[in-house]
């Protein structure tokens, strides 16, 4: 389904489950709400709510793109009743930026990276700074987005879950993620630890190259590290979150 929210700004809204307090999920950069499949499976009658985050998927584009404009389009779906935000990654610190809303109860935030050098700021402004590629085939398309949202190897590139991941163009297709999103800079996210006013969960995998365990324990004094898993936690084993949603 689509929703028109906050400032007009239209996303693609996947819901499931009765029981609250809701959980609200957000993908990470160049993935879409389909990642969050396996772990709606394992919530059972729980209520969550997935959107494609603004310019990724089905939803649409931001004119400018920044952590706090990412949460505001999204913050409407915070169910005022009671709200658990669980993001990923790039959706994590959005879910850092909605601490605050009335209703969310606390935040998880998995596998965000909280340590950028120079270098890595000026390379994601350069891939900002393109158009996207266009591909020939629909695999072509397929293998990109798989590749720039870490799931190669997790999920089958016929899967029909991947259809809002890529788009046609008039010569051919190309990944539906909006290369501006990566031009939202540093993240600060000690500072957003600093100003939340709920609980915080921060949690990797053991294998996450994108955020060590001493980066972590550097700002949150009892982070989780999910034995064996990777950056995509979540997509690798979901029930490993659950008890994430519980703490």
């Amino acid at each position: 389904m689509s929703a028109m929210l906050g400032d007009m700004t239209e996303l693609e809204v996947r819901r499931g489950g009765t029981r609250g307090p809701a959980v609200l999920l957000l993908h990470g950069l160049g993935a879409t709400a389909r990642v969050w499949d396996g772990l709606a499976d394992a919530l059972g009658d729980r209520t969550w709510i997935a959107p494609d985050l603004p310019g990724h998927g089905r939803s649409a584009p931001l004119p400018e793109y920044t952590f706090a404009a990412v949460a505001e389009a999204v913050a409407p779906l915070v169910d005022p009743a009671g709200t658990v935000v669980l993001g990923h990654s790039f959706g994590g610190v959005v879910a850092l930026y909605l601490a605050a809303r009335p209703g969310v109860r606390s935040v998880v935030g998995l596998g965000i990276k909280v340590a950028w050098t120079a270098d890595e700021l000026a390379r994601a402004a350069a891939l900002a700074a393109r158009a996207p590629a266009e591909f020939g085939t629909r695999e072509e398309a397929v293998a990109r987005h798989l590749r720039v949202a870490g799931l190669d190897g997790l999920v089958d590139p016929v899967d029909p879950a991947l259809d809002g991941a890529v788009t046609r163009t008039g010569a051919g297709w190309r990944t539906a993620l909006d290369p501006k999103a990566f031009g939202v800079g540093d993240p600060q996210v000690a500072g957003l630890l600093t100003a939340a006013s709920v609980p915080v969960v921060l949690a990797r995998g053991e294998h996450d190259p994108m955020v060590t365990a001493d980066q972590l324990a550097a700002l949150v004094p009892n982070p989780v590290d999910l034995p064996g898993l990777g950056h995509n936690a979540h997509v690798e084993a979901p029930e490993a979150l659950l008890p994430l949603l519980e703490a």
